[in-house]
């Protein structure tokens, strides 16, 4: 009996041992701002460092703007401080220095409440506007309580959707609450199939340069752009509307 007690604890011991190793292990993987190995292997790498602002400029300048209640790099995010609730009025949109094409996107963000920005791809800087930067957004809201989630058509500029385009389709218990983070992904295929995900759900997909996506842009906002979206390459935007929205762990892979 001693000894089947002492080999059940043993093993007990040992698988507890074994679940340790191993949620350390996978802490230690999913650390912010890091890649795993295997990630590594796949051709992920990092488009910010979790220290510096090191590859993202001004969208008015070829530096990272600095200005009061604007951009900071702190606590290993990329925050846009809340500045009034107006779009690029204060220091305006940040984007990358380098252009994509085709690519997976994956980044994490936080939203005070209230929050209106997004992330936009094939950004061009070529529309010379006097406010955001014009690309394609992946919108990010709260949608219970900024109004722009009920403007636009059927849920258009909700979070996670294709900003005042396509509605994302998402149930609630894909969004997590104001103050936790939730995962945006975006998907450019070769071919110009492009999705977004939402905490690792497909909340939408289209065909950029396609006959459908044309007539979603001929009743949008962007019907005044000539070839809206369409760009061969682009950069990647992170956009400043005037509130606080906590960006950390963007990382791309180049798709072939």
């Amino acid at each position: 009996m001693i000894s089947t007690f002492k080999k059940a604890l043993s093993t007990g011991s040992l698988a507890l041992l074994v679940c340790s190793m191993t949620m350390n292990g996978l802490r230690a993987q999913t650390a912010p701002n890091t890649l795993t190995a295997a990630e590594k292997k796949a051709g992920w790498r990092l488009l910010f460092d979790g220290k510096t602002p090191k590859g993202w400029i001004s969208t008015h300048s070829d530096s990272f703007p600095v200005k009061e209640n604007g951009w900071i790099v702190k606590d290993g995010m990329i925050t846009i401080q809340h500045s009034g609730g107006e779009e690029a009025k204060n220091v305006g949109d940040i984007i990358t220095k380098e252009q994509f094409g085709a690519f997976d996107l994956s980044f994490d963000f936080r939203m005070s409440t209230g929050a209106n920005s997004g992330v936009k791809y094939f950004v061009t800087m070529q529309e010379n506007t006097g406010g955001s930067a014009i690309g394609l957004e992946y919108q990010i809201l709260d949608d219970k309580v900024h109004p722009d989630a009920k403007l636009g058509r059927d849920g258009d500029r909700t979070l996670a959707s294709l900003y005042d385009l396509i509605p994302a389709n998402k149930p609630e218990k894909y969004i997590r609450p104001i103050g936790q983070w939730n995962t945006g992904r975006i998907v450019v295929y070769p071919d110009n199939r492009v999705e977004h995900y939402l905490n690792g759900f497909k909340v939408l997909e289209y065909v950029r340069k396609s006959e459908d996506y044309r007539k979603l842009v001929a009743i949008s906002k962007y019907k005044v752009w000539k070839n809206f979206g369409e760009a061969d390459k682009g950069h990647i935007l992170l956009q400043d509307h005037g509130f606080e929205v906590n960006f950390r762990s963007i990382k791309i892979k180049t798709l072939k």
